[in-house]
C-alpha cells in the first residue's frame, strides 16, 4: 500500500530518522498557516509547497515550488491544490492534487556545502534478504543513475539471523562520503531508517533526496514508502492512512469484494481462480491474438456473488471486446461456479460482450452442460486450446 510523503516522514520521525519538517494542508488558506508555524517552530523563512499524490517526479510536472514569503505561499498552493498534476510516473492522464506538503527550506546557507544521497531498503527477492541500497547521486532517478553510472550505486546485503550491524551502517556512511560529524549522522540515519522498514513490514522504504546539510544534518528530505498489504493487520494506524482517492477505481471496487484484481489496457476481460492459472489465462490470451484487460483472481471459493461482482467490474471497462473464465474446480465444483456464471449473468442483465467459460477439475463435465443449455451468449470449453481458440474466434468476429 502507497502512502503520500508526508505520512511516510510521519512514520520516520517516530523511529528517530531526522526529516524535513512540514505541515500538510488542503487549501491555499491552510498553507499561508503552516507556513506561519514553520517560521516560528523551525525558523523556517522560505518554504517548500510540494504536491502529494502517489508518484514520483512531482518536480519535473510542477508539483514542488519554492514560496520565499506569505504572498507566494498563497499563489504557489493555489497554483498546485486542484491541478492535474503530470508526471513521468503518472502517464499522460495525471493524477488531481487534493493537498499539499508545506516543508521547511533546509538548504540553508553555512560554513560548508550540501550534498544530495539516494538511499532504499527493499527486499532482494531473489536472495530472500532485505538490502539497502545507496548512491552518492541523490535527487536524480535511479533508474538513469543505474543505467549510466552503475558503478556509483552501492547495495549491502542484510542478514536476516542478525540484522544490520554498526560496520555495514559505517560501510554505507563511508562509500556515501561523508566524514567527521555528518558520518555520524548518517550512520544514526541508516540505522534508525532498517529499524523502521522492518517494524513497519513495509516492502520499501526509498529516500531521494537524503540531504546532509551544510551544518553537517542528515535529514531525509522526500520519503516514498509501500506498506506490505498481508501485514497491515498487524498496524491498524498504518491502514487507516490508506488514501483510495490516489487507486484506481475499479481496484478499490474489486479490494471491498476481496477480488485480487489489477486494471490493464487489453481487449479480453480475464476472471480466473488462483493466481499462477491467470497469468497462465494472460499467456493463452495472446497467444490467441488478444491482449488482456485484467488481472482478476476471484479466488478458491467462487460463487455467484463473487462472479457477479468481477462481472461488473470488468465491464466497467470501455475497452473488453470479449471475457474470458478459466477455473479450475479442486476446492470449488465447476457446476457451482457455472451456475454463479448463468446466475449472474441473468442477474445483471444484457451482457453485451460474449462470454467464454472455460472450466476444468471436479464436475466439468455437468457445468458444460449447464453452460450450452443455459441459452445464454456462453461459449463453454474444457481444453485451454478450445478457450483459445474461442477467444479467437469471437475477436474475430467483433473486427
Amino acid at each position: 500500500m502507497n502512502i503520500h510523503e508526508y505520512q511516510g516522514k510521519q512514520i520516520l520521525k517516530s523511529f528517530g530518522v531526522n526529516v524535513q519538517e512540514g505541515i500538510v494542508a488542503d487549501t491555499p488558506e491552510q498553507a499561508v498557516e503552516a507556513a506561519k508555524q514553520l517560521k516560528i517552530d523551525y525558523n523556517s523563512d522560505w518554504v517548500v509547497i510540494k504536491a502529494q499524490i502517489h508518484a514520483g517526479g512531482r518536480g519535473k510536472g510542477g508539483g514542488v515550488k519554492l514560496a520565499k514569503n506569505l504572498d507566494e505561499v498563497k499563489q504557489r498552493a493555489t497554483d498546485i491544490i486542484g491541478m492535474q498534476l503530470v508526471t513521468p510516473q503518472t502517464g499522460p492522464e495525471g493524477k488531481l492534487v487534493s493537498k499539499v506538503l508545506v516543508a521547511q527550506d533546509v538548504y540553508y546557507p553555512g560554513a560548508s556545502e550540501t550534498k544530495e544521497f539516494y538511499i532504499s531498503v527493499l527486499l532482494d527477492r531473489a536472495k530472500g534478504r532485505n538490502i539497502i541500497m545507496y548512491s552518492t547521486e541523490g535527487g536524480m532517478d535511479i533508474e538513469e543513475v543505474a543505467e549510466h553510472t552503475p558503478h556509483l550505486i552501492f547495495k549491502e546485503e542484510i542478514d536476516p539471523k542478525v540484522g544490520l550491524q554498526g560496520f555495514q551502517a559505517r560501510k554505507i556512511a563511508f562509500n556515501l562520503g561523508v566524514s567527521g560529524v555528518a558520518h555520524k549522522e548518517m550512520v544514526k540515519f541508516v540505522s534508525a531508517l532498517y529499524k523502521a522498514y522492518e517494524a513497519t513490514d513495509s516492502s520499501m522504504f526509498e529516500i531521494n533526496p537524503v540531504l546532509k546539510t551544510s551544518d553537517d544534518k542528515v535529514i531525509a528530505v522526500d520519503a516514498k514508502v509501500n506498506l506490505d498489504e498481508n501485514a497491515l493487520f498487524r498496524h491498524a494506524d498504518y491502514a487507516a492512512m490508506r488514501d483510495v482517492t490516489e487507486e484506481d477505481p475499479m481496484e478499490v471496487e474489486a479490494s471491498a469484494s476481496n477480488l485480487n484484481f489489477v486494471n490493464l489496457d487489453g481487449n479480453v476481460g480475464c476472471m480466473v481462480n488462483g493466481a499462477g492459472l491467470a497469468m497462465a489465462t494472460m499467456d493463452i490470451i495472446k497467444l490467441a491474438g488478444g491482449e488482456p484487460a485484467n488481472f482478476l483472481d476471484v479466488g478458491g471459493t467462487a460463487n455467484a456473488q463473487t462472479v457477479k461482482a468481477a462481472f461488473n467490474i470488468i465491464l466497467k471497462d470501455p475497452n473488453v471486446k470479449a471475457i474470458l473464465i478459466n477455473i479450475f474446480g479442486g476446492i470449488v465444483r465447476c457446476d457451482r461456479v457455472a451456475q454463479g456464471v448463468i446466475d449472474a449473468y441473468k442477474e445483471i442483465g444484457n451482457i453485451p460482450v460474449p462470454i467464454i467459460c472455460r472450466l476444468q477439475g471436479t464436475n466439468a463435465e455437468e457445468a458444460k452442460k449447464l453452460i450450452d443449455e443455459s441459452g445464454l451468449q456462453v461459449y463453454s470449453a474444457i481444453a485451454l486450446k478450445e478457450a483459445a481458440d474461442l477467444v479467437t474466434k469471437v475477436l474475430a468476429e467483433q473486427a
